[in-house]
């Protein structure tokens, strides 16, 4: 099996940071299928770029803002949806931080019960431009805050990018107090203003990035489950998840890539650097 070019060490009990993969779309109710294809062609991807040859030594670039440097790095590999509460519980317990590449959105409900289960309430930023709360319909890719609401402080939370709601949902969100960052907010308002809220609700939490990259606009990332136009830009998602990731994170996931749809492998190579850009501003200590 390839493995993530970021793996620098041979054991998980080496690690600081475990990249897992969940290449499962059982509870996905897309027409367009393909997203258990992502954590493989996200490690396919990544030992083709980010780095250059020369003299046959491989030469890392180094990211925007922040270091891969001295960082502790596994790949765990692919598990399946059965065994993500339980591992996920484990690396947790043993304080490293989990990044979870799937796979379709309701991977995230259990990473987010073994999260909760050990350190409590968990503050949430949530890219995408759907909401996921349901709550008419249960256990599938657009219920995933109903189903792990248990375990979110929703007032210390956000949804950000979001643009393709139903009504339910936005009454969901209105009741638990959950606030909504849309795109045309971005736009209107200006991205600082997004990143303030990001820090003021932040701090001093537990705090969980998951990026369904549907939240990009499709000329961004057309290779995602379910697109919707009038999305982020990729460097807007990056700032954000970088800004966020500098303030402390128990974990994050990166989900519903469907290489089948992508063009030029557009949205595989955004996501890639998006991995990158999030590993480098993980602080420890």
């Amino acid at each position: 099996m390839v493995v993530f070019n970021y793996s620098n060490v041979k054991e998980v009990k080496e690690a600081e940071i475990v990249i897992v993969g969940v290449p499962d779309e059982s509870k996905s109710h897309s027409i367009r299928k393909g997203a258990n294809k992502g954590p493989d062609i996200l490690r396919t991807i990544t030992n083709e770029v980010n780095f250059f040859v020369r003299k046959g030594i491989v030469i890392p670039i180094s990211p925007m803002r922040g270091s891969l440097k001295g960082k502790l790095i596994y790949d765990y590999g692919n598990i399946k949806r059965d065994q993500v509460y339980q591992l996920i519980f484990d690396l947790v317990s043993n304080g490293k931080i989990p990044i979870v590449i799937g796979g379709d959105h309701s991977i995230t409900t259990n990473i987010l019960r073994a999260i909760g289960d050990y350190l409590g309430k968990i503050r949430l930023l949530y890219f995408d431009a759907h909401p996921d709360f349901v709550s008419s319909t249960k256990d599938y890719y657009g219920s995933v805050l109903t189903d792990s609401s248990k375990w979110i402080d929703f007032e210390r939370s956000l949804l950000i990018g979001t643009r393709s709601a139903e009504l339910e949902e936005l009454e969901n969100t209105s009741t638990a107090g959950l606030e909504i960052v849309t795109p045309l907010d971005l736009k209107e308002d200006g991205i600082s203003k997004t990143l303030n809220k990001i820090k003021a609700k932040g701090k001093n939490g537990n705090n969980y990035i998951s990026i369904d990259l549907d939240c990009l606009d499709p000329a961004f990332a057309p290779g995602v489950s379910v697109p919707s136009g009038g999305g982020l830009s990729g460097i807007e998602l990056i700032s954000m998840v970088k800004s966020a990731i500098g303030m402390g994170i128990v974990g994050m996931d990166i989900v519903e890539l469907s290489p089948d749809f992508d063009v030029n492998d557009t949205t595989s190579l955004l996501a890639s650097r998006i991995l990158l850009e999030s590993i480098a501003s993980i602080n420890f200590g």
